[in-house]
C-alpha cells in the first residue's frame, strides 16, 4: 500500500476530520512509530508504521457511517465534556461501534441538523470555507425586524472575527401580536455564534435558533434527540449545491 498523508490516515480512521487532525499533530498528540510528529505533510504507510493518538494505536475505519441528529439545545456538540454537560456524544447508543464525531458544530443554545460520521473526508467537504456549502437556519426574534435590518444581513455586518453576512435573510411567518417574528436565514460561514451576533447587531434579539438544513439534506420531521442513519447516497446530498 502506498503512503498517505497523516491527517487522511487519521481522518479514514474515524478519529477526526482532516482539519481536526493537523491540530491533533500541530499540538503533539500524535506518534509516529513512537515518536512524536508535528509536521503537518508528513506521510505513513498504513502496513507498516505505527500510529498512535494519546498513545492508543490507530486504525483505519473499513466501515464509512453517516448519521443526522435532531440537537436540542443545551447540549454541547462534542463527544465528551469533563465538567458532565451533556454531549452529543451521550446520544449515541452503544451498538454503534464506529467512533463518530460530529462535522461542525451547533452552540449551547441553538438545536437542529447536525451530522455524525467517521468519513474524514466527507466531515472536510463539509467544513471546508471554499466549498461554500450552504446552511438554512430559521430564527425567531424577539420583536420585528424591518426590511432595512433584514437586508443590512445580506449586504454584510461586522462582527468579531471580520465582516459577515447571509446568503439570503427574509420573513418566515409573523404574529399577530407582533411579539416576534421568525426569519429563515441562509449562510456558508460558520463562525462560533455567528447568526446571533448578525442579529444582534441589526438590533434583534434572538429567542430560538433550529439549522434545517446543509445543502440539499432536510432534517425533515426527525423528533429532538434522536439519531437516524443516512445511506452514502442521502449524505451526499449535504454537497449538492443549494437548499430547498
Amino acid at each position: 500500500m502506498s503512503k498517505v498523508r497523516l491527517n487522511k490516515f487519521l481522518a479514514d480512521s474515524g478519529l477526526c476530520s482532516r482539519r481536526q487532525a493537523d491540530e491533533h499533530i500541530d499540538e503533539g498528540r500524535v506518534q509516529i512509530n513512537g515518536r512524536k510528529v508535528f509536521e503537518l505533510g508528513i506521510k505513513v504507510d498504513p502496513e507498516t508504521d505505527v500510529v498512535k493518538f494519546k498513545n492508543k494505536i490507530v486504525r483505519a475505519e473499513q466501515k464509512l457511517r453517516y448519521f443526522v441528529l435532531n440537537k436540542p439545545k443545551q447540549v454541547l456538540t462534542s463527544m465528551s465534556d469533563p465538567e458532565g454537560r451533556p454531549t452529543v456524544g451521550d446520544m449515541i447508543p452503544k451498538k454503534i461501534k464506529e467512533r463518530l464525531f460530529p462535522v461542525g458544530r451547533l452552540d449551547w443554545d441553538s438545536e437542529g441538523l447536525l451530522l455524525l460520521t467517521n468519513d474524514g473526508d466527507f466531515a472536510q467537504k463539509i467544513t471546508h470555507p471554499k466549498n461554500a456549502i450552504q446552511k438554512k437556519y430559521w430564527v425567531k426574534v424577539d420583536g420585528q425586524l424591518g426590511a432595512g435590518q433584514l437586508k443590512k444581513l445580506t449586504t454584510g455586518v461586522t462582527i468579531p472575527g471580520g465582516k459577515a453576512k447571509a446568503i439570503m435573510a427574509g420573513p418566515l411567518r409573523r404574529t399577530t401580536a407582533s411579539k416576534h417574528m421568525w426569519i429563515e436565514m441562509i449562510i456558508t460561514e460558520g463562525r462560533n455564534r455567528q447568526i446571533r451576533k448578525m442579529i444582534e447587531k441589526v438590533g434583534g434579539d434572538v429567542l430560538k435558533l433550529q439549522r434545517v438544513s446543509i445543502g440539499r439534506l432536510r432534517l425533515g420531521k426527525i423528533k429532538k434527540g434522536v439519531l437516524k442513519e443516512l445511506t452514502y447516497k442521502e449524505a451526499q446530498k449535504a454537497l449538492v449545491p443549494g437548499t430547498f
